[in-house]
């Protein structure tokens, strides 16, 4: 009878630690998903954060709103690269037109009031173009190239 039951017992333990390594590589393969997905999502912000920086390079994408998407970008993809100073033309260009209204706040302005932000636009465009072409420029040829084989 004791022999039965430590038998039984044995079977137990043995099948609740089949089932609980199961479990475990359930959580493992999860694991593995999830890091091949933040990996991919990692490289497809820096493949966009390269076409953003050409193309404010090339001049096919205007500068304030080149500025304001890499520095969105620059955030998700690595934080610390963002803080890097040589990146901080993109923090201050976002940060000198954060108060301009988007996407219907801007077609519900008056001729004027938009004309007034063009200003600013032309602005501040003289002020931080030659910056926002060199930190475009090192993202491309120093810190997306560094990032993405680390």
């Amino acid at each position: 009878m004791v022999w039965s039951l430590l038998a039984l017992a044995l079977l137990v333990i043995a099948g609740l630690a089949a089932y609980a390594l199961w479990l475990w590589r359930r959580v493992w393969r999860r694991q593995r998903q999830q890091a091949d997905a933040e990996q991919h999502h990692h490289e497809q912000l820096a493949g966009d954060l390269r076409i953003l920086a050409g193309s404010l390079l090339d001049e096919q994408l205007p500068l304030i709103e080149g500025a304001i998407r890499i520095k969105v970008l620059m955030d998700n993809y690595d934080p610390q690269l963002s803080q890097d100073p040589r990146c901080a033309v993109f923090h201050d260009l976002y940060a000198a037109t954060a108060h301009v209204p988007t996407h219907g706040d801007w077609m519900a302005l008056d001729r004027r009031e938009r004309q007034r932000y063009r200003s600013q636009f032309s602005e501040l465009e003289l002020q931080y173009k030659a910056a926002a072409r060199a930190a475009s420029r090192w993202l491309l040829d120093d810190a997306l190239i560094r990032n993405t084989s680390a």
